[in-house]
């Protein structure tokens, strides 16, 4: 009788699992939103301003990259893109990109001393909305537009300007053809905004 009534509780568990994994599915099925709001940690990043065309900021990367093994800074996640302008109102050679590495607090010691456009700075806490991006996906305006579509349904607006970070590594330096979160800082909208 004990191992009857152990099958049978073993069961009843299973079934339980079963419904509720249903119902989760379910729940998330009838979401059409691809976006989420998620919490940032304060994060320090070294960082350099990129100007031209997106097809040529690999060698932008390579150069960050060398510097933060020459000066001993060991980056600590994924690289990302902040972009600083729009390419539909300008032409691509005038395009701004922030290209940032997360790095070790330490870092910070170096801050103001690696160049004119590159340095180390710490980014605070904050709230972004976030829209993943799949590989080959190269339509961002279609993503801009469903990421603010949807943050203004939500209750938010944007704070600063988006980011993606990428997810892996790149295949000769295609950031472009990867797969990726974009992101946007966002902040509630109050009642009497």
């Amino acid at each position: 009788m004990d191992r009857f009534k152990k099958w049978s509780l073993l069961l009843v568990a299973l079934v339980l699992t079963v419904l509720v994994s249903a119902e989760i599915l379910a729940e998330k099925a009838t979401d059409k939103s691809n976006i989420t709001i998620r919490q940032l940690e304060p994060q320090t990043v070294l960082y350099t301003i990129y100007r031209g065309g997106y097809e040529g900021i690999g060698k932008a990367i390579g150069e960050l990259y060398a510097l933060a093994t020459q000066k001993k800074i060991w980056p600590r996640g994924a690289l990302s893109y902040v972009y600083l302008n729009n390419p539909q109102y300008i032409s691509k050679e005038h395009c701004l990109t922030e290209i940032r590495i997360p790095v070790a607090k330490e870092a910070l010691k170096q801050a103001g001393t690696l160049g004119e456009m590159t340095d180390i700075k710490e980014l605070r806490a904050m709230d972004v909305a976030v829209i993943n991006k799949q590989g080959m996906q190269v339509n961002y305006s279609a993503l801009f537009n469903e990421l603010y579509d949807g943050i203004s349904k939500m209750g938010y607006r944007g704070s600063d300007n988006e980011w993606e970070t990428f997810a892996g590594k790149a295949k000769s330096m295609d950031y472009m053809n990867m797969k990726s979160e974009i992101m946007l800082p966002v902040e509630k909208i109050s009642a009497k905004d």
